[in-house]
């Protein structure tokens, strides 16, 4: 079994700024600018609101509500008016696709998604990053592959309930190609004794075993606390992008690593792990905050 830790949602270069923590501590990834997408932020429910108010809030105007968005990973049923037989989905292409295919990820699999986020508050109506708010990296969502669909092996009538989809929208470049999620996590086989958990979904709000970065505030956003077994030392880094030993830094009950500043998709195959049930079960506890398990 293959964990991917995906970046997705607002960087420095798309979108410009970090995605929320909402006051309530919710976490809304905000989906990077797509002038081929057909979606645009307002189109897209945030709870009782929009993306289109956050997006033109947060980032004072620069990115307006009417602006097209990239929404994928697409997770949240309630989001979008869905057709029948709607399932999460996740797209990928290019350079980034290549790496997923390489290491053979497919049904299975499990993508971690995570992006740049930074609390927020209301000030005189308006959603604004709280002062002094740290910069980190949380994860906000999961998908356990089901099903790799290559768009270009798509006939018109397949897939009818995913063509809003942008990864069906313009030139997507080589390899474009899509990961429906499994019904449910169990149905793969990939975890054993997680029974009745979700294939897909968002975690609810923030919490500190959701954040990367190893001290927020003190240190870069990209320098992150991993555990234990994702490393094994003197055999090299088990998860991609990451073979610089020099990266990797001992520290207590883990790993310190300066993440890569570029790369959108970090596999690690939990099957080469120094502890393969520990890395599973670590991977099943933390879905479990998704669907509000203890």
């Amino acid at each position: 079994m293959r964990l991917i830790l995906s970046r997705k949602g607002f960087d420095a270069s798309a979108g410009g700024t970090a995605s929320p923590i909402l006051p309530n501590g919710a976490l809304r990834s905000l989906p990077i600018p797509d002038p081929l997408s057909p979606l645009r932020y307002a189109d897209v429910g945030a709870g009782s609101d929009s993306l289109g108010r956050t997006v033109e809030e947060l980032t004072r105007g620069r990115v307006r509500a009417r602006a097209f968005a990239h929404l994928d990973p697409d997770l949240d049923p309630h989001a979008l008016r869905r057709a029948r037989g709607w399932r999460p989905i996740l797209g990928q292409t290019g350079a980034a696709q290549s790496h997923l295919a390489r290491h053979g990820v497919g049904p299975g699999d499990v993508f971690l998604f995570f992006g740049w986020f930074r609390r927020c508050v209301r000030e005189h109506g308006r959603l604004r990053y709280a002062r002094r708010a740290p910069d980190l990296h949380a994860l906000f969502g999961w998908l356990e592959v089901g099903e790799v669909v290559p768009v270009a092996e798509l006939g018109p009538k397949d897939l009818r309930w995913a063509r809003g989809h942008p990864h069906f929208w313009g030139e997507r470049g080589a390899g474009n190609t899509l990961y429906l999620a499994a019904d449910r996590l169990a149905d793969a086989g990939a975890l054993p004794g997680a029974r009745r958990l979700p294939g897909a979904g968002l975690f609810p709000r923030f919490e500190r075993r959701l954040c990367l970065t190893a001290r927020p505030g003190a240190v870069p956003r990209g320098l992150w606390k991993l555990p234990e077994w994702m490393h094994t030392p003197g055999r090299g880094p088990l998860l991609t992008h990451h073979t610089d030993q020099g990266r990797w830094k001992r520290a207590h009950g883990g790993w310190l690593l300066r993440t890569v500043g570029r790369g959108q998709e970090f596999v690690i195959d939990l099957d080469r792990t120094p502890d393969p049930a520990k890395a599973a079960r670590w991977l099943q506890d933390l879905i479990k905050v998704g669907v509000g398990r203890p």
